[in-house]
């Protein structure tokens, strides 16, 4: 009997090791996270230049929040499309952004993006186009099917930092 203890305590020391092992081994795997969210939004970019809606609304989680300049925070999926219609049919629209910096949390559920861009819209008072830039920080939220969907999407207008370097 007196044998059997040392044994069974190698095996659960063992059984153990396995196990933090494995939680080692299933650390998420951040720069490809961020590379995925560098390609996604590009395919929001190309969203916006084919005015495509639809592909604009999916970018956003279901409780996600969009925060234009001037506008009043868009917290449900018909106050986000509303707010997306309104931009994308608007006939001066041209928007082009950049993502400057992903951060990706170590557990692979959250990250961060921080950009710059660029856009021309038509003025509501003078109804000719008007160039503006500045600054976005979109934070995503991994979903249950593995993709990462908008929770917050600001826009911040002024000089993006982008700009203030060059």
């Amino acid at each position: 009997m007196k044998k059997l203890i040392p044994v069974a305590l190698a095996g659960i020391a063992a059984f153990a090791m396995t196990g933090c092992m494995k939680g080692a081994d299933t650390k998420a795997d951040t720069a490809k996270i961020a590379d995925s969210i560098k390609a996604q939004e590009a395919a929001w970019e190309k969203g916006y230049a084919d005015k495509d809606v639809n592909v604009l609304a999916g970018q956003y989680a279901d409780d996600a929040a969009l925060v234009n300049p001037g506008e009043p925070i868009a917290t449900s999926e018909v106050d986000r499309r509303k707010a997306l219609g309104a931009l994308i049919t608007d006939p001066n629209l041209k928007l082009n952004f950049a993502t400057d910096r992903v951060l990706v949390a170590s557990a692979g559920d959250l990250a961060t993006s921080r950009g710059h861009y660029t856009l021309t819209m038509t003025d509501k008072a003078t109804g000719k186009p008007v160039t503006s830039s500045g600054t976005y920080l979109t934070v995503y939220k991994k979903q249950p099917d593995g993709t990462f969907k908008a929770v917050e999407d600001a826009i911040i207008p002024g000089p993006s930092p982008a700009a203030a370097a060059k």
